[in-house]
C-alpha cells in the first residue's frame, strides 16, 4: 500500500512538473511575442503607408523588425535600401510579385493550431482570390507576366536539410483561375525515359517568360534534379543533377541555384542553361534559399540575422564580395 502511496505521489508530482513547465513555455512564448511587437531603438525606421506593386526602383519585402509592423509587406527604394520604411498592413510569410500581381503565403491563426493560405494580391495589395494550402509555406513565384504564381509548401518535415520532408508545389493561373495544385501529376522524363516513383517532391518553382515553362526541383531517390517543365504538356523534364530552389535570369538564359556538396554546406551557383556549365559564387556561407535576381548581373538572397534574417546581394559572375543590402528583411521583390 506504502508503494502505491508512493507512485501515485511521484505521479502527481511529474504531472504538476510538466504543468509548471508548459506553463512557463507559454508565459516565456507570450512574453518573446509582446517584446517582437515593440520596436527596438536600434533597428530600422518603419511606419504605416502606401505600398503598391506599380512604384519603379523600389524593393518590396517581409519586414521583420520588431515592432507593431513585424511580417508585413514593406518598401523602400533600390537606391536607399536602409532608409525609412513604409509598411502595407498586409502580412505574410512567403512573397513574391511581377508585373503589378503578388502571391502572399499567410497564416490563418486558429483558436488550437494554425492553418495556411495562398493570397493572390493586385498591385494595390488588394485581396483577389485565396487558396488553402496543405502546410507551412516555403517557397513562391509569380511569372514575369504576372499571369502564372507557383508555391511550395512542406506537408511533412520543415527544412530541405533533412530526410525527413515531404513538398507540395502548386501552380495557379491568376487569370482563369485554373490550378494545378500538385506537380506529382506531371510526367517525368528523366534521362530520357519515362521515370516514375513514389517518393518524389517537388519545390522552387521560377517561370520563364512564355507562361509556359518552368523550371523547378525534382527530388527522389536521396538526389536532386533540375527539371524543366511544360504546363501545355505537363511534364517535367531532367536537365542536371545537384540543383535546388533554381532562379531563372531576367534574360532567360542562366539558374542561380543553391548546391549541396557532400562535405560541405549549400553553396550558390549560376548555372549557364545553353552549355549547362556553372560557376560557384562569392557568398561562401550557407545559403537556405532561392534568390532573386535584382538585374541581369547581381542576386538578392536571405541569411540568418539579429531579427530572423537579412538580405544580401553578391555578384552573378562569381566576382566581388557579398554584402547586406537590408537588415530585417525576407522574400524581396525588385519593382
Amino acid at each position: 500500500m506504502t508503494n502505491a502511496r508512493s507512485k501515485h505521489h511521484v505521479l502527481v508530482c511529474a504531472v504538476a512538473v510538466l504543468a509548471a513547465v508548459a506553463t512557463a513555455s507559454v508565459l516565456h512564448a507570450a512574453a518573446r511575442s509582446e517584446r517582437r511587437d515593440v520596436a527596438r531603438p536600434d533597428g530600422p525606421t518603419v511606419a504605416a503607408g502606401r505600398v503598391t506593386l506599380t512604384d519603379k526602383r523600389r524593393i518590396v519585402f517581409r519586414n521583420m523588425a520588431w515592432g507593431p509592423h513585424r511580417d508585413e509587406l514593406t518598401t523602400v527604394p533600390a537606391s536607399s535600401p536602409t532608409g525609412a520604411r513604409t509598411a502595407s498592413g498586409v502580412k505574410c510569410l512567403r512573397f513574391h510579385a511581377a508585373s503589378g500581381t503578388g502571391v502572399c503565403l499567410q497564416a490563418v491563426h486558429g483558436a488550437m493550431q494554425d492553418s495556411y493560405r495562398a493570397t493572390i494580391l493586385d498591385a494595390h495589395l488588394n485581396e483577389q482570390a485565396h487558396y488553402t494550402i496543405p502546410g507551412i509555406p516555403s517557397r513562391a513565384r509569380v511569372s514575369p507576366s504576372g499571369r502564372l504564381a507557383a508555391w511550395t509548401v512542406f506537408v511533412g518535415g520543415d527544412s530541405y536539410a533533412g530526410t525527413n520532408f515531404s513538398t507540395r508545389t502548386a501552380i495557379l493561373d491568376t487569370r482563369t483561375g485554373k490550378l494545378t495544385p500538385s506537380l506529382e501529376g506531371f510526367a517525368i522524363r528523366k534521362n530520357g525515359h519515362r521515370y516514375r516513383a513514389a517518393d518524389v517532391n517537388f519545390w522552387g518553382v521560377t517561370f520563364a517568360a512564355d507562361d509556359r515553362h518552368f523550371y523547378a526541383t525534382l527530388a527522389t531517390k536521396g538526389r536532386t534534379y533540375l527539371v524543366r517543365g511544360d504546363l501545355r504538356t505537363r511534364t517535367l523534364t531532367t536537365l542536371r543533377t545537384n540543383v535546388e530552389c533554381p532562379s531563372l535570369s531576367p534574360d532567360g538564359t542562366r539558374i542561380a541555384y543553391k548546391s549541396l556538396p557532400a562535405d560541405a554546406p549549400w553553396r550558390l551557383h549560376v548555372l549557364d542553361l545553353r552549355t549547362l556549365r556553372d560557376h560557384p559564387l562569392a557568398e561562401t556561407r550557407s545559403v537556405d534559399d532561392q534568390a532573386v535576381w535584382q538585374d541581369d548581373t547581381t542576386l538578392t538572397y536571405a541569411l540568418p540575422g539579429d531579427y530572423g534574417a537579412d538580405l544580401y546581394a553578391v555578384a552573378a559572375d562569381g566576382g566581388g564580395a557579398p554584402h547586406r543590402v537590408l537588415t530585417a528583411a525576407v522574400s524581396p521583390t525588385y519593382l
